[in-house]
């Protein structure tokens, strides 16, 4: 008798309930952090990958060389650049970067500019006088 006694008081206690439940709360607070810091993370990426493809085409439509190395300054190592041109007056430019926070999730940013001409079509001598 004495036993049942004791057993039912132990199932009808609820001492550690609270300890449980705010252990449960505390690792919900700590998994909506890093998501959120996560997010941050991605639209910073997202930003630095969409400058470095500004820039890329920028200097690509100039005819100036060094655009990958621009781009991985701007965004990191882990930055892939590609670059085309669609046209004779259109560069294309997409960079894509992975986030640090979140493996898996990659972004991407794509800009276009027009290329500047070279001047050489542009120089018109006169008669009887030439380069």
């Amino acid at each position: 008798m004495n036993r049942r006694k004791w057993l039912r008081r132990l199932l009808a206690d609820e001492s550690g309930m609270v300890t449980v439940e705010a252990a449960y709360a505390i690792a919900a607070i700590v998994v909506m952090v890093l998501i959120a810091v996560g997010a941050v993370a991605a639209v910073t990426t997202q930003i630095r990958c969409t400058d470095a493809a500004r820039e890329v085409a920028r200097l690509s439509a100039a005819g100036d060389a060094p655009g990958r190395e621009v781009a991985q300054r701007l965004v990191g190592d882990d930055a892939r650049v590609s670059i085309s041109d669609a046209d004779d007056r259109v560069v294309v430019v997409e960079v894509r970067s992975g986030v640090a926070m979140l493996p898996g999730l990659t972004v991407s940013a794509r800009a276009v500019a027009a290329k500047e001409p070279t001047g050489a079509d542009q120089v018109v001598f006169a008669p009887g006088l030439g380069p």
